[in-house]
């Protein structure tokens, strides 16, 4: 069974501190927020106020899974942590000092996580295993919601599983891009332990449904 993180990208942007209520209720163990800078993803999203508005709304237990698609984020982690994020994940391809920023996300008392896009290599990450809570390979190129998973993308999250098995080591490694409830029993059983899905949960007739199905 994987975690399941509905991606607020999908959501009623008017609505959004309710929509991410609303996925709680229905069963959602994270909350995907997708935060894009027109720079790194050709699409401009929200920033720290969303997330502190969201935090207000879903209260101090739910896991706010912040994923920053913006270019040296470094810049920005501060005031991610202070927003209330519960994990940051950054692109190893935005930031100069990888193992730096990674570092200071867990210096604010935050979790850690690094994000591949799918022409990125895994071995992008061997010299920082040891500092991510969370691997994120992405099944899409970032900046748009309700694109199709690329395949290739499911042997690297293969090959994530196995370096983590390897090491000894106990990170989440997360999909994004895709993810729906025909596809999900495939990247479950490639390693992935969470899964983002944006249009396959809001755009379902039964949202707690798609949530028990793609979580499996």
């Amino acid at each position: 069974m994987a975690k399941i993180s509905p991606s607020l990208l999908s959501a009623d942007f008017s609505r959004m501190a309710e929509g991410a209520s609303f996925l709680i209720q229905h069963g959602a163990d994270w909350i995907h927020c997708d935060v894009m800078d027109g720079s790194f993803v050709p699409n401009i999203s929200f920033g720290p106020k969303m997330i502190a508005d969201i935090r207000k709304a879903v209260g101090p237990e739910a896991f706010l899974d912040v994923h920053l698609m913006i270019d040296q984020p470094e810049r920005y982690i501060e005031a991610f942590a202070k927003a209330g994020a519960s994990l940051i994940c950054v692109h190893a391809e935005a930031t100069t000092h990888l193992q730096r920023t990674l570092t200071a996300i867990r210096d604010l008392g935050v979790k850690a996580g690094v994000a591949l896009n799918p022409a990125t290599s895994e071995h992008a990450l061997d010299y920082v295993y040891g500092d991510v809570d969370l691997v994120l390979c992405m099944t899409v190129n970032p900046g748009f919601g309700g694109q199709k998973l690329i395949p290739a993308v499911i042997e690297k999250v293969k090959k994530v599983d196995e370096a983590k098995k390897k090491l000894g080591l106990d990170f989440e490694i997360e999909v994004d891009g895709g993810v729906n409830t025909e596809n999900a029993m495939l990247l479950r059983d490639a390693g992935a332990t969470v899964l983002v899905a944006g249009n396959a949960v809001f755009k379902a007739p039964d949202v707690g449904e798609a949530i028990r199905l793609i979580r499996g």
